[in-house]
């Protein structure tokens, strides 16, 4: 187990608060995610957030693993940062080419040097936009030390975003951040009805919507409101003809 040093992490805190005042948000999130690695003593880690047509994509990462860890979730439609994101609640793994929870993973995963991970929502005005995550090259159990530290951690990164909207400091990230807020109620919608059809869980759902859009190459939040005012996804207007719509 790792103790997280809270003096240390105040102060790193409180670096990044200052950081989010006067950096270009790109710069202020891989200073963030970069000095994770000393203050946790973790091995790499990253960032992701929500995009109209993916609805998660690579931001910044410390490290080649950090960004693979990245890629293949998305790749795979699932995995402990996507699960953040979607369920908004901080997520961990001993071993995630192990897990179970996210089979599609462990091919893509194996073998790359990430083992443990730790993955913790990021929030804009109180909606998930994204996910912070962190990750150890060997078997790893996180301690509640770790967990709250993390979740804190990502709560100033969420801090960073919203002071760099208000500021008109998000750069590029800006329309991103802004689809992530305007559709992200109707996604979840999208999700839960998704759930309770096919009677899947909440990343399963997500992922079938997240296909959806980006075979039809649509925006997600466009697919999202056609699923609820029809009852269909895109592509199962052909497969299922006959399934009754929704009004």
């Amino acid at each position: 187990m790792t103790r997280v040093d809270a003096r240390a992490l105040a102060e790193s805190l409180n670096r990044l608060e200052e950081l989010g005042e006067d950096v270009p948000l790109i710069e202020s999130l891989q200073q963030a995610v970069d000095a994770s690695v000393a203050l946790f003593g973790v091995d790499g880690g990253g960032l992701m957030l929500a995009d109209e047509q993916s609805l998660l994509r690579y931001v910044v990462s410390t490290d080649g693993p950090g960004r693979l860890l990245e890629q293949t979730q998305l790749d795979a439609n699932s995995g402990p940062c996507v699960s953040a994101f979607v369920e908004n609640e901080l997520v961990t793994t001993v071993d995630v080419a192990g897990d179970e929870r996210w089979p599609a993973l462990a091919p893509r995963i194996a073998g790359t040097g990430v083992v443990a991970v730790l993955g913790v929502p990021t929030r804009l005005g109180g909606i998930c936009v994204g996910s912070l995550n962190v990750y150890r090259s060997r078997v790893h159990e996180w301690d509640e030390s770790e967990q709250r530290a993390l979740a804190r951690y990502g709560e100033v990164v969420s801090t960073m975003m919203a002071t760099a909207v208000r500021a008109h400091q998000a750069g590029e990230l800006a329309d991103q951040l802004g689809y992530a807020l305007e559709y992200r109620v109707l996604i979840e919608r999208g999700i839960g009805y998704l759930m309770a059809r096919d009677t899947v869980d909440p990343v399963d759902a997500f992922g079938r919507l997240r296909s959806a859009a980006r075979n039809d190459r649509r925006k997600i939040g466009d697919v999202a409101d056609e699923l609820m005012r029809t009852g269909l996804l895109p592509g199962e207007r052909v497969a299922a003809p006959g399934r009754a719509q929704r009004h």
